[in-house]
Order: C-alpha cells, then sequence, then structure tokens
C-alpha cells in the first residue's frame, strides 16, 4: 500500500496527463460531431497539449511511451470516422473487388443510378461517400485495395466490422514504423523518442487511426526502405519503396532525390567507381518501376490509364481546399481575369514543382541518410505550399520525414491543420465556400515557423 501511495506522488502528473487523455479521446472517438466546432477545437487543443508533456516528461521511457501510443489507437477500436467520409469508398471498392469487379473501371453513381446494388449495403455506402466521390473514378493504388479486399473478406456485411478492420491495418503498420523508425533513429545516432513526436501526436492518432487514411500504410513502407537503404540494401528497399508507391503515389515525388545518392555517395572505407554507382541508380530505379507496375498489372486496361490519370488529375485542376500560395494566385487571377484559372493555375504549379525537385536532386546534397530525407522534407513541403488541395491527413509524410531532421515546423503544422476543418465557417451558411481568413491564421503560423527555422535559427541540434 504505502508502495503504491509512494507511486503515485511520484508519478502524479504523467498518470493525470493520461487519464484525462484517455478521456478526450473517448469524447473525440465517439461524442463529437463535425460540426461541433467549438468542441472539436477544445479537444484537439487540449490532446496535443497533453501529447506534448508526455512526451517531454516520459521521452527516456519508451516503454511507457508505446503502451500509450497503442492503448490510445485501441480506444477507437470500435468508432465510426466522425471527420472524414472517404472509407466507405474503401468499403466499396474492396467489395466490388471481392465480387469480381475492376474498381477502376466504373465509378459508385454508374451503378446506383442503374439500380445495380452489387455489393452488400451499397445504398448505405453510396449515402456515405457522398456525390462527389460517387461520381468519380476510385484514385487508390493497388496495395491500398489488397486492404479494402481484406476488410471484405473479414467484414462483407457490416460498415463497422469493416472500419475496424482497416483500423486494425493501419494500426499494425504503424507497430512497423515503431519498430523500423527506431531503428534508423539509432543507427543516425538521433534520439529514439523522437519517433513518439509521430506515434504519439494526437494529429496521427485522430487522422489515421480515428479516421482511416491510409498514410499510415504508406509512412510505414517508406521508413522501412530507407532503413534497408541506410543499411545498404538497396535492392530489396527499391521493393518496399514499391510498396509505398503502391498505397499512395505521393513517393513518386522523392525518386529524383537518390540521384545523389547513388551517383556522388561517399563510400568511407573504399572509393566506388562513379559508374558503378550508376549501375545501381538505374537498378534502383528499374525495380522500383517494374515492382509498381507489376503492381498495377492485374487492373490493367485502356479505360484503367484513362479514368486513373483523368482521375488523378482532378487535384491539380478541379479541386481546391487548404491551399496556400495556390490561394494567392487564385486572388491575382480573379483581380485580373475576372475568374478562377484553377486548370493553368494547377498545370503551372505541377511544372514549378517538378522543377524544384530536379533542381534540389542536382545541387542540394543528398548524399547522407539524414541529408536524402531532410531534402525529401523540403521537397514534400514546397508541393503543399503551392498545392491546391492540402487535405489534413497530408501532413503524416512531413511529420514523420521531420522526426529523422532538425526541423519542427511540421509539428507545429500537426497541431494548427486542425484549422482546417474550420474553414467552412461563415455567418451565412447559404456560403459554402472556405473561410480564407481561418486558412490564412493556419499558414501564418506555419510559413513564420518555417522561415524562422530556415533563415535565422543559427544551430539546430538534438537535444537527448
Amino acid at each position: 500500500m504505502l508502495l503504491n501511495s509512494t507511486f503515485l506522488k511520484l508519478n502524479r502528473t504523467p498518470i493525470l496527463l493520461v487519464l484525462s487523455s484517455l478521456l478526450f479521446y473517448f469524447s473525440f472517438a465517439y461524442d463529437l460531431l463535425r460540426t461541433d466546432y467549438i468542441k472539436l477545437i477544445t479537444l484537439y487543443v487540449a490532446l496535443f497539449f497533453l501529447f506534448y508533456k508526455l512526451v517531454q516528461i516520459l521521452k527516456h521511457n519508451l516503454k511507457i511511451l508505446t503502451v500509450l501510443a497503442f492503448g490510445f489507437r485501441a480506444i477507437f477500436i470500435l468508432a465510426i470516422p466522425n471527420l472524414s467520409q472517404d472509407f466507405y469508398r474503401f468499403i466499396w471498392d474492396g467489395r466490388m473487388i471481392l465480387e469480381g469487379f475492376n474498381p477502376y473501371l466504373q465509378t459508385v453513381e454508374s451503378f446506383i443510378s442503374k439500380g445495380q446494388l452489387l455489393v452488400e449495403q451499397a445504398q448505405e455506402l453510396r449515402e456515405g461517400m457522398g456525390t462527389l466521390n460517387a461520381s468519380h473514378f476510385t484514385n487508390y493504388p493497388p496495395i491500398n485495395q489488397l486492404c479494402f479486399a481484406i476488410a471484405g473478406i473479414f467484414a462483407g456485411k457490416s460498415i463497422l466490422g469493416s472500419a475496424v478492420v482497416l483500423r486494425l491495418l493501419i494500426i499494425l503498420a504503424d507497430f512497423g514504423t515503431l519498430h523500423f523508425g527506431r531503428k534508423l533513429l539509432e543507427k543516425l545516432q538521433i534520439p529514439a523518442y523522437n519517433i513518439f513526436w509521430y506515434l504519439l501526436n494526437p494529429f496521427i492518432i485522430i487522422e489515421l487511426t480515428g479516421n482511416l487514411h491510409f498514410e499510415g500504410v504508406m509512412i510505414f513502407f517508406l521508413i522501412w526502405s530507407l532503413y534497408l537503404l541506410h543499411i545498404g540494401k538497396w535492392q530489396f528497399a527499391a521493393v518496399v519503396l514499391a510498396l509505398s508507391i503502391s498505397v499512395k503515389l505521393i513517393p513518386l515525388i522523392f525518386l529524383p532525390l537518390f540521384f545523389q545518392w547513388f551517383v556522388k555517395a561517399k563510400n568511407e572505407s573504399k572509393k566506388i567507381p562513379t559508374l558503378i554507382n550508376l549501375k545501381k541508380l538505374i537498378g534502383f530505379y528499374g525495380i522500383v518501376g517494374t515492382v509498381t507496375l507489376l503492381l498495377f498489372a492485374p487492373f490493367y486496361s485502356s479505360e484503367f490509364i484513362n479514368n486513373y490519370t483523368t482521375t488523378v488529375a482532378l487535384w491539380f485542376q478541379n479541386f481546391e481546399f487548404n491551399g496556400s500560395l495556390y490561394y494567392l494566385a487564385r486572388e491575382i487571377g480573379y483581380t485580373f481575369r475576372g475568374y478562377n484559372e484553377i486548370a493553368i493555375i494547377g498545370k503551372t504549379t505541377a511544372i514549378i514543382v517538378i522543377l524544384f525537385v530536379i533542381a534540389l536532386s542536382l545541387f542540394r546534397k543528398n548524399k547522407t541518410t539524414i541529408e536524402l530525407i531532410t531534402g525529401m522534407l523540403f521537397v514534400l513541403t514546397f508541393y503543399y505550399f503551392t498545392a491546391t488541395t492540402v487535405h489534413p491527413w497530408y501532413i503524416a509524410t512531413l511529420l514523420i520525414l521531420s522526426i529523422f531532421t532538425k526541423y519542427k515546423f511540421p509539428l507545429v503544422w500537426s497541431c494548427v491543420i486542425i484549422l482546417s476543418y474550420l474553414a467552412y465557417i461563415h455567418v451565412d451558411k447559404a456560403d459554402k465556400s472556405e473561410n480564407l481568413w481561418i486558412i490564412a491564421i493556419e499558414y501564418a503560423i506555419v510559413y513564420i515557423m518555417f522561415i524562422w527555422e530556415i533563415l535565422f535559427k543559427k544551430k539546430l541540434t538534438f537535444k537527448n
């Protein structure tokens, strides 16, 4: 009894932090409506504060942090996502595959409009995903589709059951991210507790585990690939990177950065001729490309190529959400043209991003693992700063990359990104356009932190 009393006194603060987190996560998962903006912000800010303090206090007790990270995830197991409708499309795609249909060839609406209810709960799934999602072709790559099909196998007649299966897959991927992330941090001589700026972050727990976004699975393969690359297993790293691309396409943007890693990399034990490194680079790209194409092959058809490219293009030419530099360019377009030129601006910014990636690949040092990951962080940051659409869960990749670098602006962004959910608050409820003042506050904070770290912070060092 005395021992328990002493333990409680010594650990009173972390215990209170943990109990408060459990309560707030439960409320977030089971008692929150997306339109209850005050409660949404209050819970999120409180959870972020609690998370930050827990990592600070327990950073030398990784076992406890691990238990907390996955214990908080467990709270969401039986919850239906309350901030995203995308999971309804996930379930639809998985069930369509099990029925023998290629999910890339037809829209949901094309079946529903004809009264063809080919999967269980078809009408509920259509209503859940909404008109916009139902009217477009799916854009989720093959490994993602495999996860959806697994949910269909184990819970083909239950929406909640499917959500549980999808959630367990994402949590399993987080275990992998913890394993390889810690190993890579240790190899790079960076404090191992850095991994919990990602794993224990309420942004990650809510957006990935809670709202079932598969960035978590993509990140697992990406970090595994980087670890394999660091220890010299570049062939296996290429295979795993292809798996990452086949969950979400975003790692494609990193491919040019591997040029310096292979061609100009230093070998401390002996000098390797550039020709050999060039062959490795070609082999690496060849493996990535071949494995990726093989994974897409079961879905191949001429219609698939047209449908997929058309759907991906929507993110550059049609969709707008939570942009920053793009919104400035859009306002300039309004001033001079009187209408929105998203098609022109989207194509232009895509070209600018490509040129930026090439320049960074050729002229910035990417010879070490930390330099390579920092390059990835800059490339993805530039892309999101110029993108027409930046959904909250996109920031997860920036956050995981940042833990291997000296930059903290993605951590700050993971806090203020919650403001993007408030973007549709208007006095006039009929106005469905985004509130640009809220977007401006979000990006003002992010840009101030980014500029300070890049230009004014003299020394960025890791602290144990």
